[in-house]
């Protein structure tokens, strides 16, 4: 099995999960990103994939701890 990589990335107010290089959801913070990251990934998990997941910390997006906006 391989390797699935899961990386939270900022998309202007929003924020992403970078996965097989695209992104196909938004999400309005990066919790709720970071969420739908480790669901994936335990799937990913339960197939026999090594799993990493990557979160910036908050210099990243809009410099808040959670990543919402103020």
């Amino acid at each position: 099995m391989g390797l699935a990589e899961y990386m939270i990335v900022a998309q202007g107010d929003e924020w992403g999960v970078l996965h097989d290089g695209s992104i196909k959801n938004r999400y309005a913070t990066k919790e709720a990103a970071f969420e739908a990251a480790v669901a994936a990934a335990s799937l990913a998990i339960r197939e026999g994939h090594a799993v990493r997941l990557s979160v910036p910390n908050r210099a990243a997006g809009n410099q808040t701890a959670l990543g919402a906006k103020e």
